[in-house]
């Protein structure tokens, strides 16, 4: 889209900018100091701030879904023209609505976020951690082979079992995750949808195990043809992003 001549933009000091203001200050994000001498710059950075809020889950600060549904479309696509391995997980808090209804929401609360951080502790700087809803939260793993996907889905698991999260002064509790986990079709351009589906369906065996375990599905073994993989080079979405 073209910019409107400069005749017909509006100025920094003309906006209506209360709102986004309160939420950015709200969420302890500091602004530069140059709201006069470089208005353009400093619009810039509410929009920098205001993007970065709608991307994030307010309480444990992770990605939201929106934005791990956007970073699962473009790992799609990086897997269905490089055919690299890709994971992805579907964590889920195990018997959290006892915590709630033990020991108080504000205590949930303390759980999430304390899981959030825990799950964040474990990623690289490639991957992506989102919390997808509720008690569930999601992982991305790109280059991740299925020989290593067990092991990187246990140490998970291992990580937040090994944290007892403190919900008030001498009181923990211990908080145990379900993980389901399912690898992208390498060389096919599939679906987030459908990623997700065989994810949960690995999550749902895991609940059915007992809880308190990780559940993969090994990707199928496919032959894919020189012309096939040709093919996949073709018009992407994200090609007119960059």
């Amino acid at each position: 889209m073209n910019a409107p001549p400069p005749s017909l933009q509006p100025k920094a000091g003309s906006l209506r900018l209360e709102v986004a203001l309160q939420l950015l200050q709200q969420s302890g994000l500091a602004l530069p100091d140059t709201r006069q001498s470089d208005p353009a710059g400093w619009l810039q950075a509410v929009l920098d701030g205001l993007c970065e809020l709608s991307s994030r889950d307010a309480l444990t600060g992770l990605a939201n879904r929106r934005q791990f549904e956007l970073a699962m479309a473009r790992e799609i696509d990086r897997v269905a023209r490089a055919g690299e391995p890709a994971l992805v997980l579907m964590i889920d808090i195990d018997h959290f609505k006892r915590v709630n209804d033990t020991h108080g929401h504000p205590a949930g609360d303390e759980v999430l976020r304390a899981v959030g951080q825990a799950l964040h502790e474990c990623i690289r700087p490639m991957d992506t951690v989102a919390r997808f809803g509720g008690e569930e939260f999601a992982m991305i793993l790109p280059n991740c082979p299925p020989a290593f996907g067990q092991t990187v889905a246990e140490r998970v698991r291992n990580k937040v079992q090994s944290r007892p999260v403190s919900i008030a002064p001498g009181v923990d509790v211990s908080v145990t995750v379900s993980i389901g986990g399912a690898f992208a079709p390498q060389w096919v351009r599939s679906s987030a949808a459908l990623w997700i589906e065989r994810a949960d369906q690995q999550l749902y065996r895991a609940k059915q195990d007992g809880r308190n375990r990780a559940c993969l599905e090994m990707p199928p073994v496919s032959h894919v043809s020189a012309e096939e993989k040709g093919l996949l080079f073709g018009h992407s979405q994200f090609q007119d992003l960059e």
